[in-house]
């Protein structure tokens, strides 16, 4: 089997999925813009042979080192990146050269559209806030008959939290269009909620062989554009409301032999027409992985090694893994530079160093809504998750 993996150098821990292909026995053919020599020794080890490019934004040069690669190799199976910034491109490139292991060209589109995820969210039977396409300040006014303030601003098309606004009044309105975005946006109605994700690992039936639960702040918009500190954790065990749901909107989306990332709102407060305090209402459809070092945290929450389950599924479309019986979480907390707080780097190494997993200083370019220094660590259960949050947060 050969596997073409774009940007496997980024984020660094995507090694792991090179790795795992490696040992299952795939020819794993990387194409990256970093050099060579730039590549961490186990991905080196994991890949059969690097192809490097100026930059991967230019599709001809990537379309090019497919092209070799094809050529040197023999017919290409699979092709993939596990990376929300490279999504379309992958379709493209499938598309292109006739690889029919994942989404295509024209299937991406309903993947990546927030508009066009609704009707797959009816299908499913999922409620969803009420959304428009906003194109004029007559057409927001209009929407904004049905929903009032607040509301969500953000791109049709768009990677993570950037870009995306909260309209209070007319005033921030009409700041808004008086600026207007050069690409396309949604008007989304405001819900009350903390955002919990499904993340599965589907077979080529849709069904899936792994899945988790992670809850994240009520909203990485206010992260990043507020500069807030950031924590969020993952557990074990899937509430069977969101797994229900979760099952139903892979299947509306036809999301095979894939990692994918579903968020839900979880209602702190009712809303009309979507339901009551405690009930799960559609966000947004993600076909990768969660961001960040989400992955390495269901590991360490199941006790196990979703690395090694997706590669199974690319070779075996099945899970080899058992699946273990001890539930743990795992809680991620940052802090950014900016900020002085109560207890110094030592002091949190002190207190948790038989529990932390991960510490390190993040990537420039995941600052933003990452932070710059994490910690990750197991924790026994919900309160203890809290408490180590509260520790790494306290400021001076």
């Amino acid at each position: 089997m050969n596997f073409i993996f774009i940007s496997p150098q980024f984020p660094h821990t995507y090694w792991n999925f090179c790795d795992r292909l490696h040992r299952n026995g795939v020819n794993v053919l990387g194409i990256g813009d970093a050099p060579y020599e730039e590549l961490e020794d186990c991905l080196k080890q994991a890949l059969t042979e690097y192809y490097r490019v100026d930059s991967l934004e230019d599709y001809d040069q990537v379309f090019r080192a497919v092209a070799f690669l094809s050529f040197k190799h023999g017919k290409i199976d699979w092709l993939e990146s596990n990376n929300e910034y490279w999504l379309e491109q992958d379709a493209r490139l499938r598309t292109d050269f006739h690889i029919t292991t994942g989404v295509n060209e024209k299937e991406v589109a309903c993947f990546k559209s927030k508009s066009g995820m609704k009707s797959y969210y009816a299908k499913a039977g999922v409620p969803t806030a009420r959304c428009r396409r906003v194109t004029t300040r007559a057409a927001a006014k209009k929407f904004l008959k049905e929903v009032g303030y607040p509301v969500i601003v953000k791109p049709d098309n768009g990677v993570g939290a950037s870009n995306t606004f909260k309209l209070l009044d007319d005033a921030a309105l009409d700041a808004f269009f008086d600026n207007p975005p050069a690409v396309p946006y949604v008007m989304e109605e405001f819900v009350e909620g903390d955002i919990c994700s499904y993340d599965a690992i589907t077979d080529a039936q849709c069904q899936p062989l792994f899945e988790s639960m992670t809850v994240w702040p009520p909203s990485i918009m206010d992260i990043v554009n507020e500069k807030l500190d950031l924590a969020y954790y993952t557990a074990s065990q899937v509430p069977e409301a969101l797994a229900k749901l979760g099952r139903a909107t892979v299947k509306a989306f036809g999301a095979r032999s894939r990692f994918v990332h579903l968020e839900f709102f979880r209602l702190t407060k009712a809303r009309k027409g979507l339901g009551e305090v405690g009930d799960f209402v559609g966000l947004e459809v993600n076909m990768r992985p969660a961001g960040g070092y989400t992955p390495d945290m269901m590991n360490f929450a199941h006790n196990t090694d979703v690395y090694q389950i997706w590669a199974d599924m690319v070779t075996c479309n099945s899970r080899r893994l058992p699946e273990s019986p001890e539930h743990h979480y795992c809680v991620y907390a940052s802090r950014r530079d900016c900020y002085q707080y109560l207890h110094s780097h030592e002091e949190i190494l002190a207190r948790y160093g038989n529990q932390i997993v991960m510490c390190e200083r993040m990537p420039e370019l995941m600052w933003a809504t990452m932070g710059n220094q994490m910690y990750t660590a197991h924790a026994a259960d919900l309160a203890a998750t809290e408490e180590f949050i509260r520790f790494v947060h306290q400021r001076a």
